[in-house]
């Protein structure tokens, strides 16, 4: 568990990126069994791996998919609330740092017109900042945004460009680190130290601690939001099984028509 811990917070998550492509396969082979499934891609594991820069969180990262709790709370929120598998309309779709766990699906899908975008990853199509998105108003019926704000100095801007980018009538979920014990969002530009950072924020390269206010902050760009608390619509059985964290929230956010 050290040395997952000692990888997060020493390699540049670009390098990471590439890295795993190569180690997957050997990994998910190496931990095949039957005691947890991945709903993503349906395959199962005698356990998951550990994952967090401060704190590691036992079976929290799937062998195959590498996908994480959040991920695979966000795929069965999809494919059973939502059409986005199941539409025959083209669904005009914008994933801002795209993860591994959804791209060649996505990418796959025929009712998608997919498109990636992040500043610095290696699998993203376009290169650009999520504070000046090279996108017009009302492009996406979709758009994906998932622990990116953490990161982000201007989270305002940020948000405000998902929004203007979003059509009428279209959704995104946008994932963070949350600490529901926290009213307010707990930020200090002043705080560079990466140990320090790591320690206060949850990870060397994220900018605050968002709290329970996170939602407003969405509401007042626009956005009509919902807090979905889609684990209790998950049985405790498969709760255990895909390896979800109990009561984390889902803020899946309308531009209303």
């Amino acid at each position: 568990m050290l040395i997952f811990k000692h990888i997060l917070n020493n390699i540049p998550r670009p390098w990471l990126i590439k890295a795993s492509y190569l180690v997957k396969p050997i990994i998910a082979f190496y931990l095949k069994g039957d005691t947890y499934t991945d709903p993503i891609d349906g395959n199962s594991f005698r356990k998951f791996l550990p994952y967090g820069y401060s704190k590691q969180r036992k079976n929290a990262l799937s062998p195959s998919t590498l996908s994480l709790e959040r991920h695979r709370l966000m795929w069965l929120f999809l494919k059973n609330e939502t059409s986005f598998f199941t539409s025959s309309k083209k669904i005009k779709t914008l994933h801002i740092a795209p993860e591994q766990c959804f791209l060649k699906i996505f990418k796959k899908q025929k009712n998608l017109d997919y498109v990636t975008s992040d500043l610095e990853s290696p699998i993203a199509d376009v290169k650009a900042d999520i504070c000046n998105l090279p996108f017009k108003d009302d492009s996406f019926d979709v758009v994906f945004c998932n622990h990116v704000l953490e990161h982000i100095p201007d989270d305002k801007k940020a948000m405000q460009e998902l929004f203007r980018v979003l059509k009428k009538g279209g959704f995104g979920v946008f994932q963070i680190p949350q600490d529901m014990s926290r009213e307010n969002t707990f930020e200090d530009a002043s705080i560079t130290d990466k140990e320090e950072r790591t320690k206060i924020f949850g990870q060397y390269d994220h900018v605050r601690v968002y709290g329970r206010d996170y939602f407003n902050k969405l509401r007042s760009v626009g956005f009509k939001v919902d807090e979905v608390d889609y684990t209790q619509r998950i049985t405790p059985e498969e709760l255990d099984r895909f390896c979800l964290m109990k009561n984390e929230i889902l803020p899946v956010c309308y531009k209303e028509k």
